[in-house]
């Protein structure tokens, strides 16, 4: 797979997949993360309430994006599903702050469950990396 314009996203700090597939792929300058929750990478520990859920998400998806050679102010699209759309105005002001007046398109969806215990909000994202100067 080496001749592949597809690259898989590696770094030993990413959160580990609870499946087969990557943190993270590459095509040309589009960067596709995979949905991410809120367990912190090092110790497996899963945070407390959609707002520290959101904030250690988005922490995990811009460990990603930075390890592909971009940031959240690249994100072009995020897709957010929670397990309830009462913790929307909690989750958006997370977001809305960790994106520090970025906004990207986004979709948001109530879901029926989550994989992984206590899980209250998954994001993914497609974000581009910068241009080469």
């Amino acid at each position: 797979m080496s001749n592949s314009p597809i690259r898989r996203i590696q770094a030993d700090n990413l959160p580990k997949p609870v499946g087969p597939y990557s943190p993270g792929t590459a095509f040309d300058r589009l960067v596709f993360v995979s949905g991410q929750s809120g367990r912190d990478p090092v110790t497996g520990i899963t945070a407390t309430g959609v707002e520290a859920q959101t904030e250690q998400t988005l922490k995990n998806v811009e460990t990603i994006l930075k390890a592909a050679g971009t940031d959240l102010q690249h994100v072009l699209r995020c897709g957010v599903f929670l397990m309830d759309m009462a913790e929307f105005p909690k989750m958006n002001a997370v977001y809305e702050r960790m994106f520090a007046g970025h906004k990207p398109a986004r979709t948001t969806v109530q879901v029926a469950d989550l994989p992984g215990d206590n899980l209250r909000v998954e994001i993914d994202c497609i974000a581009v990396l910068p241009a080469q100067v």
